[in-house]
């Protein structure tokens, strides 16, 4: 692992979905669930689920560059929801739920805006509606939600939902997962 690690904030949808699938990828060190976007000030699930808080459900990634880049973490991102639909992901829907990249710098905003042209819009015949934003104030989302999938992988939601997105993951990435994964 290098000395520093580079941070991601991205949203596709449910917060346990795209954290089960980051957390499988090499060079991903930590994913850490939370809110951002909004203009709640230290929102709580219930504010975010009522969708008045403005704040979409994201991710932070933390991962070390020298395994894997911010733009492979997009490729990822493009492939394991639909960044087509406005403020919806299979039948979760609401802003809460947007596609969106927050960037923390400009270097990861030109990175972004690249993939968008270059990568998703190849992979969509419909118009790519993410939204690039620079990154507001992160949220850490309740305990519970954090490592969600790990912990209740037989759950219903998770059976239906995220399995299919991890085998989706397994099948186009398997050369960046992790050993364990």
């Amino acid at each position: 692992m290098s000395e520093k690690l580079e941070v991601a904030t991205i949203g596709g949808g449910c917060f346990w979905c795209t954290e089960a699938v980051f957390q499988r990828l090499e060079g991903v060190h930590k994913v850490v669930s939370g809110y951002a976007g909004g203009h709640v000030v230290n929102p709580n699930y219930r504010d975010i689920c009522s969708g008045d808080s403005g704040h979409a459900e994201v991710i932070q990634i933390h991962f070390d560059p020298q395994l894997i880049s911010f733009s492979e973490l997009l490729e990822v991102f493009w492939t394991t929801h639909d960044p087509t639909t406005l403020n919806r992901q299979g039948a979760d829907r609401g802003t809460q739920y947007r596609s969106v990249i927050f960037h923390h710098d400009e270097e990861q905003r030109a990175i972004a805006q690249r993939s968008i042209t270059e990568h998703a819009s190849q992979l969509y015949s419909a118009p790519i509606v993410t939204e690039l934003s620079e990154l507001p104030t992160f949220y850490v989302a309740e305990p519970y939600h954090q490592d969600y999938y790990n912990q209740n992988s037989t759950a219903g939601y998770c059976r239906a939902v995220i399995n299919p997105k991890i085998a989706k993951l397994r099948q186009k990435y398997a050369s960046k997962l992790k050993a364990s994964a």
